[in-house]
């Protein structure tokens, strides 16, 4: 390098001298006679070898250096020609200078070629028609800051290239063309290997593998899988023997499993008869004596006769679980929870030992629509307890998928369905309140919720509103055919739990069942009052209202939600009831039909997981905190199992004993003869089993139970004690009853007792063994 060279390597260094912002390319060495060069801000492009009487130089990445003063183009052509002349040493790439140093003045390297920035005064002269085009800007070197512009250089597409070696010495690339188009890297330019990477191309088999990887590890595939997994697990041995045994009892579960064949079935053959079931013969809109579990009639057109129902009630019940869980652990997520936090409130939701003593009713059980349902809206709405309402994050289509789950909730039954319906009537006209205040009132916003979310809440509501009417009218008939089917305060009376309740666990739960046996002895009707939570669930709670990632607030109006559920579900216990359940029995449509006000727990218990979230998410927090202070930042063992203690805590509180026994076998007669038919003996709890029976042909039959006994059942039951006789014979007839199926190993300590043995002849029906079982023909 010469003496000039190297004296004014000095002033180009101080002069800021390097590449461009953002460029990624190192300082680079001016030639002799320039301060500095610098390139533009993320140009990237490589440099370019000039043709003779070219000088190459960067453009100043800011547009400062770039200035001419005023200078016209010719004169910016004249000095560009005369840097020319000189020896012009230009970096090929950052970083290389020896090369270009020891080149001639006839071949001189060219600069890199980059793009100048807006602001950055451009000029461009041309030297020499046959060998290239070059633009350049104006050097005007300054004694403090020795810096030099010149324009970039382009090379005509038909120019010959330079000497192959000058241009491995200079840059390492080949000219560019004039379209800017197309460059070359030299593998031995060290300084490629830090350029990016190329994207891969993907074949179709690995975009699909990286989709199905991606799939199988969201959270919310892990969280169907762990819901799926806890309640095989926390309901076994419900699918130990899937076809043969029940949950709890075989009494009302075989109701339900009757109630899901027999809609699938009607659905399939004959829709317009669906109300008028094929029970409780000779009575009309007999499937609205009790919850229909409609909503499960999809399942019902799987398979046929009584195996096939009671392994779809088993398949259904664990689903049921399932979906409570992944429900609650939804809404507990959209309101700001952690993970940890919602999975205890899916846990405390499904298996809170209260719910143990409901096993055998499905359509309590089945509550999973209600919180996922909430979640849906929440979602839609853009709206979060932990951050308050985002109108950015508003989805109609997810608020109009709340209002279809909310409506498909509904259809399962009334009995916890109907205070649902009541609490999204409230927030549907607390949000219209809020939507006409800022619309008129307040700031006049002209759609505050948007169209597209306020249209997909009207059509979703009148949905919701038109499934109930529909569902309602049935019951309306019933309550207007059958007035003893309605309930009194005395009834509601006889089912409303002490304070005492709320502490006191059911049989069925394998932690606290023995140990409350004597609380549970002093509730006049325990399988409806033992309603304890968990005392973990109430242990976490507590702490929420302490210690919580929602504010204080919001840990009120939880903690006001509880109570009021509770006193709720006290019904007239809570000083009779009169300024609680009282009211609501007598003016609220409809819910004078919920005979069970315990059930109201199924909110407290929501309630308080929401609490127990807010605490868990506030101490997972903590321990992230603690563990960024360790080396290496990563939680121990110790702190892993204390965040998951209080989820294993909570599911170990719901661990059951709940007994299966085996359904009883269908007798022959049941499958084979046609009906009208009465099955004796008769009863409640023994017409259950009948109706599950009555699946494989659908006939009509006499029997049939539910929550309440119809006048013409209960005269046939009264009248049959004496079959057969002339009496009972006649009535039967006049119903139209054609066979009467006698359970010989059923009629041990029941009112028809030893009816085999009376006499049958001279009253015009003959008598057959079929199987176990004695057919009367009318």
């Amino acid at each position: 390098m010469t003496t000039e060279q190297s004296d004014a390597t000095g002033p180009a260094r101080e002069a800021g001298a390097g590449s461009g912002a953002g460029s990624g390319l190192p300082e680079t060495e001016p030639a002799a006679g320039q301060a500095g060069l610098r390139t533009d801000a993320g140009s990237g492009l490589p440099g370019t070898e000039p043709a003779a009487g070219q000088a190459g130089a960067g453009t100043d990445a800011s547009g400062a250096g770039a200035a001419t003063g005023g200078t016209d183009a010719p004169d910016r052509a004249d000095a560009a020609t005369k840097t020319a002349a000189s020896t012009a040493t230009g970096p090929g790439t950052a970083g290389t200078e020896a090369a270009a140093a020891k080149t001639t003045a006839t071949t001189a390297t060219g600069a890199s070629t980059v793009g100048t920035t807006a602001g950055t005064a451009r000029a461009g002269a041309t030297t020499d028609a046959d060998t290239a085009k070059a633009d350049a800007g104006s050097a005007q070197p300054d004694a403090d800051t020795a810096k030099a512009d010149a324009g970039s250089t382009k090379t005509d597409a038909g120019t010959a290239k330079a000497d192959a070696d000058t241009a491995k010495a200079a840059a390492g690339t080949t000219a560019e063309g004039e379209d800017g188009a197309g460059e070359e890297t030299d593998p031995a330019d060290p300084f490629s290997a830090f350029g990016p990477a190329p994207a891969p191309v993907l074949t179709r088999t690995r975009r699909v593998g990286r989709a199905v990887g991606r799939f199988l590890i969201h959270e919310w595939t892990l969280a169907t899988a762990g819901a799926l997994l806890l309640a095989v697990l926390m309901t076994w041995p419900t699918l130990r023997y899937p076809g043969y045994t029940l949950p709890q009892d075989y009494w009302d579960p075989s109701l339900q499993s009757w109630q899901m064949a027999w809609s699938g079935h009607i659905l399939l053959t004959d829709p317009g008869q669906l109300w008028n079931a094929n029970t409780f013969f000779p009575d009309r809109w007999s499937f609205a004596f009790s919850d229909t579990l409609l909503g499960y009639a999809p399942a019902g057109m799987l398979g046929h006769g009584p195996e096939a129902a009671v392994l779809r009630y088993n398949i259904v019940f664990v689903l049921a679980h399932a979906l409570a869980t992944l429900g609650a652990y939804a809404l507990a997520r959209q309101l700001g929870s952690g993970r940890i936090g919602a999975a205890v409130v899916g846990a405390a939701y499904t298996y809170a030992p209260w719910l143990l003593a409901q096993a055998g009713h499905l359509h309590i059980v089945s509550n999973g629509g209600i919180p996922l349902a909430l979640a849906m809206l929440a979602r839609g709405h853009g709206w979060s307890l932990r951050y308050g309402y985002r109108p950015a994050r508003r989805r109609p289509g997810w608020a109009f998928a709340g209002w279809l789950v909310a409506a498909w909730q509904l259809s399962l039954g009334f009995g916890i369905g109907l205070p649902f319906a009541y609490l999204l009537a409230g927030i549907a006209l607390v949000s219209a309140g809020i939507w006409f205040a800022r619309r008129w009132l307040v700031r006049r916003v002209k759609r505050p919720f948007g169209r597209r979310l306020f249209l997909a809440d009207v059509l979703g509501a009148l949905l919701f509103a038109a499934v109930g009417a529909l569902l309602a009218i049935p019951y309306f008939k019933v309550a207007e055919l059958h007035p003893n089917a309605a309930r009194t305060l005395g009834d509601i009376g006889t089912y409303s739990p002490p304070v005492s309740g709320f502490f006191t666990a059911p049989a069925e739960s394998r932690v606290w069942g023995s140990l409350h046996e004597g609380a549970r002895n002093a509730l006049p009707w325990h399988p409806e009052m033992t309603l304890l939570p968990g005392f973990v669930l109430y242990a976490l709670a507590a702490g929420g209202l302490f210690f919580s990632v929602w504010r204080v607030r919001h840990r009120l109006f939880l903690l006001a939600g509880v109570l009021v559920s509770m006193v709720l579900a006290m019904g007239t216990r809570f000083f009779h009831g009169t300024v609680t359940y009282v009211p609501l029995f007598e003016h609220l449509p409809g819910w004078n039909g919920l005979r069970t006000p315990g059930r109201m727990m199924l909110w407290a218990t929501l309630l308080l997981g929401l609490l127990a979230a807010g605490a868990v998410t506030a101490f997972c927090a903590r321990v992230r905190e603690l563990a960024a202070e360790r080396v290496p930042p990563w939680p121990g063992p110790w702190l892993r199992l204390a965040t998951l203690l209080p989820l294993l805590l909570v599911v170990v509180e719901g661990l059951n004993a709940t007994p299966h026994p085996v359904v009883p076998p269908q007798p022959v007669a049941i499958r084979t003869l046609d009906g009208p038919m009465l099955v004796l003996p008769t009863s409640q709890n023994l017409d259950q089993p009948v109706m599950l029976w009555s699946t494989s042909r659908f006939q009509d039959v006499v029997n049939g139970g539910s929550g309440f006994t119809p006048e013409t059942q209960a005269k046939v039951r009264d009248v049959s004690v004496g079959f057969p006789d002339l009496p009972s014979i006649d009535y039967l007839r006049q119903l139209g009853v054609k066979n009467v199926v006698v359970l010989r190993d059923r009629l041990g300590g029941t009112p028809w007792e030893g009816m085999l043995e009376r006499p049958s002849d001279g009253l015009g029906v003959t008598r057959e063994e079929v199987g176990d079982a004695v057919v009367f023909r009318l």
